[in-house]
């Protein structure tokens, strides 16, 4: 019961549990690939019908959703709620949010993005944090940066003036995984990786509080 085969088979079966799990969390990671080809200008066809002020339409939303679309209309109303709101300014906010909150779970730093996440949320990383420990597994991860960022949705409630804004990321990093021993098991401390993720922020318009939540995570 004790040969170095059988604990070597139940390392190996540890170590894919946890790595499932973070990859359900945070998103796949990936090795370089071709970089998309340019978005095409949908031309002012495409936007002509939307207009939120009299005069134009607003091209803080329709630079970054289709001007017909249920994302553009729930932008358009979350605006009348919170006149002050720009969809630009909160796209930069995810930006950083995403590094922050990124990072703060692979180091483990809980309390520093607790306040940024959902309780749900904030519960299954704290979760797949407890059984990284649990098992003596340690990740080292160094942000690169965020290659691509867009708008995916946009949902509003008017009933709770809930407002939800769904983003696409492609980040990039270095990332591994180690061992009780030291051993790397996924990753690589030279190799940059891509992530993928699709977050959901959440917050209600009109509030005091200007902090939006990450209240679902994707791929």
């Amino acid at each position: 019961m004790n040969s170095p085969l059988l604990q070597l088979l139940v390392l190996a079966g540890i170590a894919v549990f946890l790595i499932l799990r973070l990859k359900s969390v945070l998103g796949t990671r990936e090795g370089f690939e071709k970089p998309s080809a340019p978005r095409e200008d949908t031309g002012p066809s495409a936007r002509r019908d939307f207009e939120v002020i009299e005069g134009g339409p607003d091209h803080d939303i329709v630079d970054h959703v289709d001007a017909n679309s249920d994302a553009a209309d729930a932008l358009a109303r979350m605006k009348r709620v919170e006149p002050s709101f720009g969809v630009g300014d909160f796209l930069g906010g995810a930006r950083g949010a995403y590094e922050m909150i990124l990072m703060g779970f692979e180091r483990g730093e809980m309390d520093e993005i607790r306040p940024l996440l959902a309780p749900d949320v904030a519960d299954t990383f704290a979760e797949v944090l407890e059984t990284r420990e649990e098992q003596g597994l340690t990740v080292e991860a160094e942000f690169i940066g965020v290659r691509e960022l867009s708008l995916f949705d946009a949902s509003f409630d008017e009933t709770s003036q809930t407002a939800e804004i769904t983003v696409k990321y492609i980040g990039e990093l270095t990332y591994v995984v180690r061992d009780s021993s030291g051993e790397v098991i996924e990753g690589s401390p030279t190799q940059v990786k891509r992530q993928k993720d699709v977050w959901t922020f959440a917050r209600r318009m009109g509030a005091d509080d200007p902090n939006w939540q990450l209240v679902a995570t994707g791929e």
